[in-house]
């Protein structure tokens, strides 16, 4: 039988960077082309026209122009 005892784990010490998710270029910005819009989980929010989605999901212009963000009626689903 041991002499002493073992010492115990810490269920602390868990910390870990964030993933940078979110919009990165919001609505009525300028943009050139391959710029990332957004980056996301999953296809929440959906590409509009001229719009790429990368298979992370992140959102990219094609093109150069504006950000636009509209919901497209009878789905209400986010697209740009």
């Amino acid at each position: 039988m041991a002499q002493k005892k073992g010492s115990g784990t810490s269920r602390n010490g868990r910390d870990y960077a964030g993933r940078r998710l979110g919009v990165k270029r919001f609505d009525g910005q300028v943009v050139n082309a391959g710029t990332s819009i957004l980056r996301q989980q999953g296809a929440k929010v959906r590409p509009g026209i001229n719009v790429g989605c990368g298979k992370d999901y992140t959102l990219f212009a094609r093109i150069s122009g504006y950000v636009k963000f509209c919901i497209k009626k009878g789905k209400n689903r986010k697209s740009f």
